[in-house]
């Protein structure tokens, strides 16, 4: 993990790999699928390895100044937008990726992910994690500025914000277990 090599490095080199968490999480905003109301990206296989590769202090520290540079301005998620997403149908997508970087870096500081069980359980929770406010924002969007009632908005929610999600999250979520097993190796 990432996280040991750095523990005891200068807040210089941990902001810097900061900013490099957060570069890649913009980038694999960049890799998008177009589909309404929420684009397929490559963002939360990048959530996933950047918190646990990177644990608490630089993982998710990148997700927090990746949602902070969209913030203010900066075109970082998909299909260029910024602060405009974080009211839009992928708003709760966008904080659920706070929860998901959480239980990654959470799982990858305690251990979790030294063995292959423990990465597919704890990537697969955090993974999934990113459609609680994820569903809750869209249907929350689609009531309010779609005008329908919130239990049509959160069926329709549910069907458009999770279910054509289903095979890239298994595949994503693969990869990063891939991806994290392989790198506790080196």
């Amino acid at each position: 993990m990432l996280a040991r090599h750095l523990s005891n490095a200068s807040w210089l080199t941990k902001g810097i790999a900061i900013l490099v968490g957060s570069l890649i999480l913009a980038l694999s905003a960049q890799i998008s699928v177009p589909m309404y109301p929420v684009p397929m990206t490559m963002q939360t296989y990048a959530v996933l390895i950047v918190a646990a590769l990177g644990g608490w202090t630089i993982g998710f520290g990148a997700i927090v100044a990746y949602l902070l540079e969209g913030a203010v301005g900066l075109p970082v998620f998909a299909q260029g937008f910024s602060t405009a997403a974080f009211f839009g149908p992928t708003g709760g997508f966008l904080f659920g990726f706070l929860l998901s970087g959480a239980i990654a870096a959470f799982a990858a500081e305690r251990g979790l992910l030294r063995t292959w069980g423990g990465a597919v359980a704890m990537l697969t929770v955090a993974h999934l994690s990113v459609f609680v406010p994820g569903i809750g924002g869209l249907a929350a969007f689609l009531s309010l500025v779609k005008g329908m009632s919130f239990n049509a908005a959160l069926t329709t929610a549910f069907f458009s914000g999770f279910v054509p999600f289903i095979a890239g999250t298994v595949l994503k979520t693969g990869l990063a277990v891939l991806t994290v097993r392989a790198s506790d190796r080196s």
